[in-house]
């Protein structure tokens, strides 16, 4: 009876407003193999997060579409809006 579920860890980076309500600045996650940035954003419960102007980005490159499928050892970072002239 056993599973061929495998899991994944990933580092989630928290910025600004987010470090701040979450406490943290970063955290280390398992995830289920096959997991896309949406259903992060899900389970976090942060769906809206893109709405809002921020940002995400996967080992330091930007990345908006949200069926990306996480790899072992990623590193998303999650952005608040920036502002600037």
């Amino acid at each position: 009876m056993g599973s061929n579920i495998k899991a994944i860890k990933i580092q989630i980076l928290f910025f600004g407003h987010l470090s701040e309500s979450i406490g943290q600045k970063s955290i280390e996650v398992v995830l289920k193999e096959g997991t896309n940035i949406g259903q992060l954003l899900e389970r976090f419960q942060l769906s809206g997060f893109l709405e809002t102007g921020s940002k995400i980005s996967i080992n330091d490159e930007f990345c908006e579409d949200l069926s990306v499928i996480l790899t072992d050892s990623s590193e998303v970072a999650l952005l608040p809006p920036f502002s600037g002239g």
